[in-house]
């Protein structure tokens, strides 16, 4: 088998796996008046339901990190992916909102090293240079998770009921898992790119932590990250559904086609977000930058003017979104860059801490927003979606501060 072969086999084996953690992040928008029914769910409770998987992913960064650096990421993936799969048995069998909550934790928890150890494997099976294309198309490859927790879902839940769809997602997750550990590899036999040697060593963990929090471009990086993913997670991962279906008044699986386009856009985003840093910025900070600033542009639709477009109109609208949502995925490169080899888990965990806790954040707190205007009205819905929005409009104002980073630069030495 060739080399290029064993990455590709590496790179779809791998993408198996974040395609499942992509549906369950995104999952809870289309079933949330299914779930809200059988469990008796206020809105508040609805949106603590959501963003605790959120919270539960961000902390678990925290210790990751370190472990991936440390035992290596092809374990670490394979013990989570478990957890995951009890968590998605346990969600599926809920018949409380504590029980549905303990699956929700469990799932956060084993989601949580995914794509961080996947991105650890990269670092060490593609070069510099091919990182930041690479990343983007994992990233395409996960939001086919996306694109099975719409419209796809909405029909399955129809058909089967949302807690048999669930159950065959749980089980499809305990056979990827073992795919995992029994295919995956840490690293080639021969290291791609001559190392110094003094990056192989691998750092305390006092002493990683320690090399970013004194990065204050770090700081405007994670502002930034939060926003961006809180604002997607907002439309994507809970709300958009509800609002559609409330406000604009679409059916169960039309808000599913809907969300569905916003998949597509972040899918198409991902497969050319790196070819644009290369060939028309010339830097993944100004990438990022002026995908975000046209992301604020769009999200302003839900506080006024989205219940005005025609229906036509709505797919060329959450299609958009979805595009410049993912000129997000520039942080992965931009972190790949600032870090030393050696502390690639611990940087690229620290970093998605700050995305995850954006979009714990932005549904939790929309669900109280919600709560306390009254419910699913429409004012209640702007004055929630004002929340992500104003600040993605701040974090994008404090990122004109932080470190230019030129596309296709080199792993800091």
């Amino acid at each position: 088998m060739t080399f290029t072969t064993l990455r590709w086999r590496l790179f779809g084996t791998l993408s198996l796996m974040y395609i499942l953690v992509y549906f369950y992040r995104v999952s809870l928008a289309v079933v949330s008046s299914d779930v809200s029914r059988d469990l008796d769910l206020t809105p508040e409770q609805l949106g603590n339901l959501a963003g605790v998987l959120f919270y539960v992913y961000a902390v678990a960064q925290i210790p990751l990190g370190p472990l991936i650096d440390r035992i290596g990421p092809r374990l670490v993936i394979s013990g989570c992916g478990l957890l995951t799969t009890l968590g998605g048995l346990l969600f599926a069998q809920a018949g409380s909102l504590a029980t549905a909550m303990a699956g929700r934790v469990l799932i956060g928890i084993g989601t949580a090293a995914v794509l961080m150890a996947t991105f650890t494997i990269f670092s060490h099976w593609y070069t510099r240079q091919e990182f930041g294309r690479i990343s983007g198309l994992m990233v395409a490859a996960g939001n086919l998770g996306n694109l099975a927790g719409t419209a796809p879902l909405a029909f399955a839940v129809g058909f089967l009921g949302w807690r048999s769809s669930f159950l065959v997602i749980a089980l499809l997750q305990g056979v990827v898992t073992l795919l995992i550990f029994l295919k995956v590899q840490d690293r080639p036999s021969q290291p791609l790119e001559p190392e110094h040697g003094e990056l192989l060593e691998k750092p305390g963990l006092w002493e990683a932590w320690g090399v970013i929090a004194r990065d204050r471009s770090f700081w405007l990086l994670a502002a930034i990250a939060f926003c961006w993913y809180g604002n997607y997670l907002a439309v994507q991962g809970l709300w958009g559904g509800p609002f559609l279906m409330q406000v604009i008044g679409l059916s169960r699986e039309g808000a599913g086609q809907m969300l569905m386009w916003t998949s597509v856009g972040f899918i198409a985003g991902s497969m050319l977000t790196d070819r644009i840093a290369q060939q028309v910025f010339h830097s993944y900070s100004r990438t990022l930058l002026a995908g975000q600033l046209c992301l604020v542009l769009l999200m302003s639709g839900f506080l006024g003017w989205l219940p005005l477009l025609p229906h036509w109109l709505l797919a060329v609208y959450f299609l958009a979104i979805g595009l410049t949502v993912s000129s997000g995925v520039m942080i992965y490169p931009i972190i790949r860059a600032s870090v030393p080899v050696a502390m690639v888990g611990t940087g690229l965990t620290s970093l998605n801490f700050f995305v995850l806790m954006g979009a714990a954040v932005a549904q939790q707190g929309m669900g109280l927003v919600l709560a306390s205007q009254g419910g699913y009205t429409l004012a209640g819905f702007r004055a929630a979606f004002s929340l992500p929005v104003v600040g993605l409009v701040l974090a994008c104002l404090l990122f004109l501060f932080a470190r230019n980073c030129p596309a296709g630069t080199a792993v800091r030495q």
